[in-house]
C-alpha cells in the first residue's frame, strides 16, 4: 500500500491541484473580484489618547480606501451589511510631533486593501492646560447726555479657559463688550465672552467655560438734566378731499438742562415744537422745528427736530353706468356682436381724483386677439387715465362675444 502510494503520489497531488483550480475558476466565475473605490469616505478615529493631551493643527479627518474584493463583499458594502474602520491608535504617545500609519478594519472577507489616501497620519500632542482669566469689559459708544454710568457688575467675573498650551499661552484676557450708544436706563443683558491675545486679536482653538456672562451696569442721571417728550404743535387743516395720518418728530425725546433744579423739576413730561401750519396742505411734509422752552432752559444738542406729517387723501368710490364697451384685435374680414353692449364699472381711489375723472377717461375694452369665428364669454379690462384709480368690479364681469363673417352685399 505504502509503495502504491508513494508510487501514484505525485499524480494525486497533480489531480488534487488541478481540481482546486477547477474550483477557483468556477467560484471567480461566478463572483469576480472588482477593484473599487469604497463610496464614500471614512472616518478616522483616535483610539487610546491621553486624556492629559490634546491634538493640535489640522489633520485629515477622513480617509479614501481603495480595495478589491468580490462583487458579493461590494454588494454587502452597497448594503450596509459590512463596514470598514479608519483608525489611529495613540497608547503611550506623550507631547510631541507624531506620524501614525492609519489601520484599516474590515468586518467582512476576503478583501484586499489596494491603497490608502492618506496612509500616514501627522499629530502633535501637547499638554491640556486650564487656566482662570478675568473678564475685560470694553464700552462702544457713550450714554445719552446728562447720564453717569455706574460701575459694572459681571456675574461671572471670570472664566475658565482650557486648551492646549501652545494656544492657551497666547490668551491675554477674556473680552466682552457692551453698546452704550444714547443709552438712558439701566442695562441688564447677557454678553458673549471671547479670547483674546495682547494685541486684541481673537485666539482660536480654546474652550472658555461658561461662553457668557450676566451684565449687571447702572445708568442714572445727573441733577439739571432731565429728558422729555417732544410734542408737536400743528395747526389748520389739509386741502379739500386730504387727511392727516400722522404726525412724527425725530427724535422723539430730547434732553434739557437748567442750574435750577426746582425749574427742571417743574416742566411738563414734555415739550413742545413751534407751531406747524397744515392749511391747505395735500402732500406729506418733512421740516425742522425749534423747541419752545421757559427762559432759564437750554436744549442739549440740536437745537431742533425733523418733523414728518403724512397727508393722504380720502378714499372714495364711484359708479359708472352704461359704459360701451370696446373691442380690439379684431381679425379682417370679421364682424362681431356684443351682449351686452354696454357694462357698470365702479372704481375707488382718491376722492380728489375720483371727483375729476371724465367719463371719456374710463375705457371697457375686450381684446379678440386671434379669434376665429364663434361665440366666447370674455373678461372685460378697464383703463383709466389715472393709475390711482382702481377697479373694483365691473357689472356684468363677462360679456358674451359672438364672431362671424362678414356678408357680401347683394347687388
Amino acid at each position: 500500500m505504502l509503495r502504491w502510494i508513494g508510487t501514484n503520489l505525485r499524480t494525486l497531488l497533480l489531480a488534487f491541484a488541478l481540481a482546486l483550480a477547477v474550483w477557483v475558476s468556477a467560484v471567480t466565475a461566478a463572483d469576480p473580484d472588482e477593484t473599487r473605490t469604497y463610496p464614500s469616505l471614512v472616518p478616522i478615529e483616535i483610539i487610546g489618547q491621553d486624556p492629559n493631551l490634546v491634538a493640535t493643527g489640522q489633520p485629515p479627518q477622513n480617509i479614501q480606501v481603495t480595495l478589491r474584493a468580490p462583487r458579493s463583499v461590494w454588494d454587502k458594502f452597497s448594503a450596509g451589511e459590512a463596514a470598514i474602520r479608519a483608525v489611529a491608535d495613540l497608547t503611550g504617545l506623550g507631547s510631541g510631533e507624531h506620524v501614525l500609519t492609519v489601520q484599516i478594519q474590515i468586518s467582512t472577507r476576503p478583501v484586499k486593501v489596494i491603497s490608502v489616501t492618506p496612509r500616514t497620519l501627522n499629530l502633535v500632542l501637547e499638554p491640556l492646560v486650564t487656566h482662570s482669566m478675568p473678564v475685560r469689559l470694553t464700552f462702544i459708544g457713550e450714554a445719552a447726555i446728562g447720564y453717569e454710568v455706574g460701575n459694572p457688575i459681571l456675574d461671572p467675573g471670570t472664566i475658565v479657559v482650557s486648551g492646549p498650551e501652545s494656544a492657551v499661552s497666547k490668551v491675554d484676557h477674556i473680552h466682552a463688550s457692551v453698546d452704550l450708544t444714547n443709552a438712558r436706563q439701566s442695562i441688564e443683558t447677557k454678553l458673549a465672552v471671547s479670547a483674546v491675545d495682547a494685541q486684541g486679536a481673537s485666539v482660536s482653538g480654546v474652550t472658555l467655560q461658561p461662553a457668557s456672562v450676566d451684565l449687571n451696569l447702572p445708568l442714572a442721571q445727573q441733577g439739571g438734566y432731565r429728558d422729555l417728550a417732544v410734542k408737536v404743535v400743528t395747526g389748520g387743516k389739509p386741502s379739500s378731499g386730504y387727511r392727516l395720518t400722522s404726525v412724527a418728530a425725530f427724535p422723539p425725546i430730547v434732553t434739557v438742562y437748567s442750574s435750577n433744579l426746582a425749574l427742571i423739576d417743574s416742566l411738563p413730561g414734555y415739550v413742545e415744537t413751534a407751531p406747524l401750519d397744515l392749511s391747505g396742505a395735500s402732500d406729506n411734509i418733512d421740516t425742522n422745528l425749534g423747541i419752545a422752552l421757559p427762559p432759564g432752559v437750554t436744549l442739549i444738542g440740536d437745537q431742533t427736530v425733523v418733523v414728518q406729517v403724512g397727508i393722504a387723501p380720502f378714499e372714495d368710490s364711484r359708479q359708472l353706468s352704461y359704459r360701451p364697451v370696446e373691442v380690439f384685435g379684431l381679425g379682417s374680414g370679421l364682424q362681431v356682436h356684443l351682449s351686452p353692449v354696454t357694462v357698470d364699472v365702479i372704481l375707488s381711489g382718491p376722492a380728489p381724483v375720483l371727483n375729476t375723472l371724465l367719463i371719456t377717461d374710463v375705457h371697457v375694452q375686450v381684446d379678440a386677439t386671434g379669434l376665429a369665428p364663434g361665440t366666447y364669454q370674455l373678461t372685460p379690462m378697464v383703463k383709466t387715465t389715472d393709475q390711482r384709480v382702481t377697479v373694483d368690479s365691473i357689472l356684468p364681469g363677462t360679456v358674451e362675444v359672438t364672431i362671424g363673417s362678414l356678408t357680401k352685399p347683394t347687388p
